[in-house]
C-alpha cells in the first residue's frame, strides 16, 4: 500500500505507462460520455475545463462540445504560482504555456461565482472526492475560489485509490468520474 504522496504519484505513473493506448482511449471515451450525460453538464453555462497533458484524460472533444453547446469555456493559465482563468474560444488561439500546456490568450476571467462546473484533473482520486495533484498546489489555490461550482474530478479507473494523505487546505471533489 502506498502511503506517501510521492509513492502514490510513482505508482499511478507506472499504471499509466502499463495501460495500452487503445485501452486508455476506450476508458477516456467512457468517462467523457459519462460526464456529458450529467444533468450538471447539460445545464451549466460557465465551465472550467483543462487542456490535457498526454498522461491525462483528453479533453479536446469536451472543449469542442462545450463551445458547440454555447457554454463559456474557461481554461487555466499558469501565472507565477497561481492559475488564472481565461476564456477558450477555439484551438487556433491556444499557445504552449507553462509545462507545455496549451493556454488561451486574452483577458483573465474573474467572476468565479458564475462558474457552474469545474472539471479538474489529478494524479489520483478517492471515491470520497479526495484529490492528489502534481504537487505544485495550483488547484489547491484555485478551488477554494470556486464555491458555487460543482467540482468534478476526471480520471481513468486505475487512478482511483482507497485513500490519500489529506491536508487541511485540500478541497474535496463533489464527484469523481472515470
Amino acid at each position: 500500500m502506498c502511503t506517501t504522496k510521492k509513492e502514490i504519484r510513482q505508482s499511478i505513473k507506472r499504471l499509466k505507462q502499463q495501460c495500452p493506448d487503445e485501452q486508455r482511449q476506450e476508458l477516456s471515451e467512457a468517462a467523457l460520455n459519462h460526464l456529458m450525460e450529467l444533468p450538471a453538464w447539460r445545464t451549466s453555462r460557465v465551465v472550467l475545463l483543462y487542456a490535457a497533458l498526454p498522461d491525462e484524460v483528453p479533453t479536446r472533444e469536451l472543449l469542442h462540445a462545450a463551445l458547440d453547446d454555447g457554454k463559456l469555456v474557461l481554461l487555466p493559465v499558469v501565472e507565477g504560482d497561481d492559475l488564472e482563468l481565461r476564456p477558450y474560444k477555439g484551438d487556433d488561439e491556444l499557445r504552449p504555456g507553462a509545462f507545455d500546456i496549451e493556454e488561451p490568450q486574452g483577458e483573465a476571467y474573474t467572476c468565479f461565482e458564475n462558474i457552474d462546473l469545474a472539471i479538474v484533473p489529478g494524479i489520483a482520486f478517492t471515491h470520497k472526492g479526495q484529490r492528489l495533484g502534481r504537487g505544485r498546489g495550483y488547484y489547491d489555490r484555485l478551488l477554494p475560489r470556486l464555491e458555487a461550482a460543482l467540482k468534478v474530478g476526471l480520471c481513468w479507473p486505475f487512478q482511483l485509490v482507497k485513500e490519500l494523505p489529506c491536508e487541511p487546505h485540500d478541497v474535496l471533489m463533489d464527484l469523481v468520474i472515470c
